[in-house]
């Protein structure tokens, strides 16, 4: 069991790693496409700006209307790359709870009695997490590629460094307060890792826009909350770049500040049950 456990971790940080890839390739795509939507538009108004045509010799003019660059021409649609990364993130959470499964069976307790596996079990509430809000449709799949990168960084991190082989637990933590403070510890830090993701990618948009703003219409002596350089805001640069493809940043604002809300009163109750287990346990 225990071998099935490492190798399943293994197969679902495989996993996983392809689903960032795709991801990836989403995020990519869709920044091409607005800004190629974006730069058809301009073209277009720039074209077929408004005019007036003489109908007839000294006859009245007419207004011409420009075309309207706008609606499902402009949508984009869930792409092939999309949906794969979505399959490749559900098929490696099934896997990474098999793994989960497997290591409670093969130490016969609860499968977060060390470093190793605790360090899983977050990583998995993260994964999860990160599903229902997708499903529910608090994020896109843009955020896909930010939030599996440290999924995949901290299961090989718990794979290599933190690793420990199955077996019983030491004394000090045979308590049944392990199923209480460390199950909730684990719900909430896996919650905390996602919603820092998400609140760094609220960051990045937010400078982004506000750059964007401050270059369209820059007030020479004008401070502001950008970054600024002999008080004239800076080009944009990486990693606010970032921002062409991420959600907005209220949309962002919100998704995290669900996820901490779950987050915040279980980790509250994890400090408690861990204050009275340690009296319990060391007085």
């Amino acid at each position: 069991m225990s071998d099935l456990s490492d190798g399943l971790l293994f197969v679902a940080v495989i996993v996983y790693g392809l689903a960032m890839l795709a991801f990836a390739a989403t995020a990519a795509n869709s920044r091409a496409r607005r800004l190629s939507a974006r730069t058809a538009s301009s073209d277009a108004t720039a074209i077929a700006a408004p005019t007036r045509v003489l109908v007839g010799s000294g006859g009245p003019s007419v207004p011409v209307t420009p075309p309207v660059l706008d609606g499902p021409a402009l949508r984009e649609p869930i792409s092939r790359a999309a949906r794969l990364a979505v399959l490749f993130t559900g098929v490696g959470w099934v896997v990474h709870l098999g793994s989960v499964i497997t290591r409670g069976f093969a130490a016969d307790r609860v499968p977060w009695g060390n470093m190793y596996e605790f360090s899983s079990c977050v990583a998995l509430v993260g994964v999860t997490g990160f599903l229902v809000l997708l499903q529910r449709k608090k994020v896109d799949v843009s955020v896909g590629a930010f939030v599996m990168v440290p999924v995949v960084l901290y299961l090989g991190l718990a794979g290599t460094v933190l690793y420990t082989a199955a077996g019983p637990l030491v004394p000090a933590l045979n308590s049944y307060w392990i199923k209480i403070h460390v199950f909730a510890a684990v719900l909430s830090s896996g919650a905390f890792l996602l919603s820092g993701v998400i609140a760094i990618l609220y960051l990045l948009r937010n400078r982004h826009d506000e750059t964007v703003k401050a270059l369209a219409s820059p007030e020479p002596g004008t401070r502001t909350t950008m970054v600024l350089r002999k008080e004239r805001p800076v080009a944009l640069q990486f990693p606010y770049t970032l921002g062409t493809m991420l959600p907005s940043a209220q949309r962002l604002d919100r998704a995290a500040y669900a996820v901490i809300a779950f987050a915040f009163p279980i980790w509250t109750f994890a400090i408690i049950a861990g204050a009275i287990w340690a009296e319990a346990a060391w007085g």
